[in-house]
């Protein structure tokens, strides 16, 4: 009994250990109790934009005088705005209405050494960890959300000449509080293995049976996919059927047709099985699970298994579903769009594309059968690369954002 105890507390030190030096690319962090004499700390806040120095905290003589800012329809705002080398460590930020209408209708722009593309272009609501225009609380290694009311992300973002963060209200809706704080490092130099941080986010409301929806477009540079997290409003007339069959693919340097990276599902992508309910891990979590209103917003984030990628990449994720096959029979007598795709036997699956069948066939088994279908599907793929753009599409309009969304 002493020896396991002890070997417990060895095992807690190392993994606290572990957690407290852990790196993404374009970090500066160095051991907790290490001098790092190249780096200058800064704060970006409404009480003092950009961190400049000596500069903060001067309204109403010093006493909370500046904290937020109102938001009115159709304006933007800096929330940095710097020139330098350096890094963004942690960005937080809460807003008023803090609705699925409003967090999918503020966007959120970061742009990299005074390119005039922005390397990230997203909602914010579904930047910060959680798909739907939902909120959550939950913590993880790449975003937190203490109690459901505010956002925060620690992915470390390097910029080697100059950093601009926006966001704008594309609502109809005046916004009257966001508060934030950017905080950053500047430093002395560049590191020429540092990558530029960039974020997309998707949707499509009626996905194509047989056709992957595209997480990650794809991107031509080397770099290394972070991970996402995906948004699904199940499709009701799939009645009494399970949405999370797909696998997701990840092609890689020069993969054309056929990826080099596959997983054998959804669930199992995030790293549980047989269904998926709410849980929130380090790197891989549900964090919606809502059987009543047929939504899941799920994450995956590849930090202690890295995905890195020398000229390309891609990421899609299959778009079927599954239950038992007399269900699906009716399903395609309603004439529902769907393409039956593979029926178990005994643990063996029958594949019903490279040996068609029809499904009613009498020597095929009562058992569990997976289907193409169409859903509402949305996501946030985040990635790195050596450059500082990204020539993907830009994001898609407001009304496309906000169409059919649900309330918490």
């Amino acid at each position: 009994m002493h020896i396991l105890k002890h070997s417990i507390t060895w095992i807690g030190i190392l993994f606290v250990s572990n957690i407290c030096n852990a790196q993404l690319p374009g970090s500066n962090s160095i051991p907790l109790f290490e001098y790092n004499q190249d780096a200058t700390s800064r704060w970006s806040s409404p009480e003092n934009r950009n961190g400049v120095k000596g500069q903060g905290a001067k309204e109403n003589q010093g006493a909370k005088g500046h904290a937020s800012d109102p938001l009115e329809p159709g304006q933007s705002t800096s929330l940095l705005d710097v020139d330098g080398t350096g890094t963004i460590n942690r960005i937080w930020i809460t807003v008023s209405d803090r609705s699925p209408e409003m967090l999918r209708s503020l966007r959120l722009d970061m742009y990299w050494d005074h390119e005039k593309t922005p390397a990230v272009s997203v909602p914010l609501g579904d930047f910060f960890g959680v798909g739907l225009g939902r909120t959550a609380s939950f913590q993880n290694a790449l975003f937190a959300n203490p109690e459901g009311k505010s956002f925060i992300c620690y992915i470390p973002m390097p910029f080697r000449t100059a950093a601009l963060i926006k966001v704008t209200n594309e609502s109809n809706h005046r916004l009257s509080h966001i508060f934030f704080d950017v905080d950053y490092q500047l430093a002395k130099n560049w590191k020429d293995n540092n990558l530029y941080f960039h974020a997309i986010w998707r949707r499509d409301t009626a996905t194509v049976p047989g056709k992957d929806f595209e997480l990650l477009p794809y991107v031509q540079s080397n770099g290394r996919f972070l991970g996402v997290n995906i948004g699904i409003n199940a499709n009701p007339a799939y009645p009494e059927s399970w949405w999370g069959e797909g696998e997701v693919k990840i092609y890689l340097d020069g993969d054309k047709i056929e990826p080099t990276l596959v997983g054998t599902g959804t669930e199992d992508y995030i790293g549980t099985g047989w269904g998926q309910g709410q849980f929130n891990h380090l790197y891989s979590g549900c964090l919606v699970s809502d059987d009543k209103k047929q939504q899941w917003a799920y994450y995956r984030y590849h930090v202690p298994d890295p995905i890195y990628f020398n000229s390309d990449c891609k990421v899609t994720i299959q778009q079927i579903g599954g239950t038992m096959k007399s269900k699906v029979l009716e399903i395609q007598k309603a004439n529902v769009p769907m393409i039956p795709v593979t029926i178990d036997k005994d643990g063996k699956p029958i594949t019903l594309l490279s040996n068609p069948m029809k499904l009613d066939d009498p020597s095929l088994p009562e058992a569990w059968t997976n289907f193409y279908r169409s859903d509402d599907v949305s996501a946030t793929a985040y990635f790195y690369l050596q450059r500082p753009v990204n020539d993907l599409p830009p994001l898609q309009p407001v009304a496309m954002r906000t169409y059919n969304l649900k309330s918490r």
